[in-house]
């Protein structure tokens, strides 16, 4: 137990190495890999091809797009006859025409003339139905009416349309010189006539499925040990249709249970590969990042979550795999940690997805070049517009690789579909929902960016306001220290947004007791009069304390509580520190040194200088340049020799940097005024 408690950091990395392998293996497409990758246009770079088993011809989506548009042009729709309308028809138009033709003076005889005339054209009208409006594509002007379970083929001439009902009953009358009855035998079969002849969307569509369904996706086989192609000659139209075609037959039947074990090890050996290298990168260049199980886990999260979706939108429709926004992954990781492991983890994913993408090669080439673009282009994400011009390169790139390569696979600009630039824009609006993803892993992983720095930058949220209310003087200070720090920071390469924000809160424990701090002390009252040097050392060295509990309860992030807690490193308050040597000679050091720890970062070793110096000018009266110079080395000097920077990774390069810096800084705030005249 007492093992498996001293590692368990390293348990938990073989567990979530082991976890991730497992789940990237689950999720790629099951089956094979086509041994031979083959591009149309180059020439086939292996030897002699002979086909390993018989196959058939595979078409290609766009010959079957187009046999299925010819079947669909040639199909003809089904209409349904309804005989009952006819029925209801007939008895209204007998129970209407003695209310018509009653009011006119004829005898039985010529009204027994007339209503046999109405049947008449009743009949004529119903002969083949009446349509209420003609469903009439350009394909063809004809179609199936369906009649007593009997389908006829008509064209849409042969029925009567609601519009040429008025025709048909001026023709029968005028065949039958009957033309002074027109008004009444209109306002007769006006209520009355209604269509009967429907379209029928079922059996149009069922019959239009049955004739799709015919359609073959093959287009003639090849026999076993027929030579496909030689080695040298070029991949064209004809013979690329037929290694594509021995590609999918080769993969689905590789595929089998007998296989299926196999190839998964292979696959899972592959993919443990490529995270063991970032294992071993992490470990080798990237220490601090390894250590952190937080940190190791957002990683392979990200990678685990990329693969998920590109293999999720292949298994939908291949076509749409570059609407996956995987120059997301460089982003975020170059916004929490830099970028050259942003780049490094993009490969690596690449390598991952080179498995189960199609054109595995251009995917990889575009992906790549895309990743080196979002590195090269995205800095201060908190700046809006940077992203959207950042977004708008990674497309720009996209859309001109893929134009490349179909000029190289096609020889032409045929075939070239708009479709495919709408996806690559649909890529880059995606990629801008980057802002809200890096909020949502700041608050799921604890992890600190650039955005947030900016807003804990602002001097009116709610902590800063209270201090400078409570503690201006402090304030003031904080303000002064982190223009320092900033300026230093730029110098050196440092992050220079994380330093100002350090120096912003690292002095806020000192609002739980402002008076006992000199910038805050307004009056000639000194409140440590009143104890003892050690009562006041403790007092001056738990403003550390105060404020790392401070920052908690405001949920500062830990990286900016860092500054809080080292910006003193192991120092001593000096100044009691004497006053009790005056007392006691047997003075106990450690009641007047700060608890540490010392500085780890670049940026807080930069902070503690800053600090330093801007607190220490204060006493200097009249200062010249050549005071500021000779006070700035010997403050850091001094801390230098405490060896307060022996755990940052920072050179005496930089320190002497830093240093002329300060010395700039410190002249440009005290420099010289005339004496105006009064």
């Amino acid at each position: 137990m007492e093992k498996i408690y001293k590692n368990q950091s390293l348990l938990y990395k073989c567990f979530l190495y082991v976890g991730t392998i497992f789940l990237i293996v689950f999720f790629f497409p099951k089956g094979g890999k086509f041994k031979y990758e083959f591009q149309k246009g180059k020439p086939w770079q292996y030897e002699n091809l002979y086909a390993p088993f018989d196959f058939s011809i595979q078409k290609d989506v766009v010959e079957i797009e187009k046999e299925k548009q010819v079947v669909k042009n040639n199909h003809l729709d089904y209409y349904t006859y309804n005989q009952d309308i006819v029925a209801s028809v007939t008895k209204n138009y007998n129970a209407n025409f003695s209310k018509v033709f009653n009011s006119l003076d004829l005898n039985s005889e010529e009204k027994r003339y007339l209503k046999s005339v109405g049947e008449e054209i009743i009949n004529t009208l119903y002969l083949n139905g009446i349509i209420k409006k003609n469903k009439v594509a350009a394909k063809t002007q004809k179609f199936f009416l369906l009649r007593n379970n009997e389908a006829k083929e008509l064209s849409f001439k042969d029925v009567t349309s609601i519009q040429s009902i008025d025709k048909v009953i001026n023709s029968v009358l005028r065949k039958k010189q009957l033309t002074t009855y027109n008004s009444q035998f209109k306002k007769l079969f006006f209520n009355i006539v209604k269509p009967n002849v429907f379209y029928n969307d079922n059996i149009s569509k069922k019959t239009l499925n049955e004739e799709l369904a015919k359609i073959s996706v093959t287009r003639g086989t090849i026999d076993e040990g027929k030579l496909i192609i030689v080695k040298g000659e070029v991949v064209e139209a004809d013979n690329y249709k037929i290694l594509n075609s021995l590609k999918q037959e080769y993969e689905s039947e590789l595929w089998t249970d007998n296989n299926y074990y196999i190839i998964v090890s292979g696959y899972t050996i592959l993919v443990a590969l490529v995270l063991l290298m970032l294992l071993l990168f992490l470990k080798k260049y990237r220490a601090s990042v390894f250590k952190n199980n937080t940190k190791v886990t957002f990683i392979f999260f990200n990678i685990l979550l990329m693969v998920f979706v590109t293999t999720m939108v292949i298994k939908y429709n291949e076509a749409y795999v570059y609407v996956v926004p995987l120059c997301i992954l460089p982003l975020i990781l170059k916004t929490f940690f830099d970028a050259r492991l942003g780049l490094f983890v993009h490969v690596l994913t690449l390598l991952i997805l080179g498995f189960v993408v199609p054109n595995s090669f251009e995917y990889i080439f575009l992906q790549i070049m895309a990743g080196i673009v979002t590195i090269l282009t995205v800095s201060q994400l908190y700046k809006r517009a940077n992203l959207f011009i950042s977004v708008g390169q990674i497309t720009l790139i996209y859309i001109i690789g893929y134009f490349a390569f179909h000029i190289i696979h096609e020889g032409n600009l045929n075939n070239m579909y708009a479709i495919t630039f709408g996806v690559f824009l649909l890529n880059g609006m995606i990629t801008l929902f980057v802002q809200p993803l890096i909020y949502i892993y700041e608050k799921i992983f604890g992890l600190v960016s650039d955005v947030s720095l900016l807003e804990l930058s602002d001097t009116n949220s709610k902590l800063l306001k209270e201090l400078s209310n409570k503690a201006p003087g402090t304030f003031h200070h904080s303000l002064q220290v982190a223009n320092l720090a900033e300026a230093a920071a730029q110098e050196i390469g440092a992050n220079a947004m994380l330093v100002r924000v350090g120096a912003l809160y690292h002095d806020i424990g000192k609002m739980n007791n402002p008076t006992y701090f000199t910038e805050n002390q307004v009056t000639n009252v000194n409140p440590h009069n009143e104890h003892t040097p050690i009562e006041s050392a403790k007092i001056i060295i738990n403003h550390v304390l105060d404020g790392i509990e401070i920052a908690r309860k405001n949920n500062l992030p830990d990286r900016v509580i860092d500054f809080i807690r080292v910006h003193h490193g192991t120092s001593k308050v000096y100044y009691f520190f004497k006053k009790q040597s005056e007392i006691d000679e047997d003075v106990n050091e450690d009641d007047f040194k700060y608890p540490g720890p010392l500085p780890f970062s670049k940026e807080t070793a930069i902070l503690m200088m800053a600090d330093a110096v801007e607190a220490a000018s204060k006493s200097l009266k009249n200062p010249t340049f050549l005071m500021i110079d000779e006070f700035v080395d010997k403050i850091i000097d001094g801390q230098m020799r405490a060896n307060q920077f022996s755990n940052a990774n920072i050179t005496f390069k930089e320190i002497v940097e830093i240093k002329k810096v300060l010395k700039l800084k410190l002249t440009n705030i005290y420099h010289l005024r005339i004496e105006y005249p009064e």
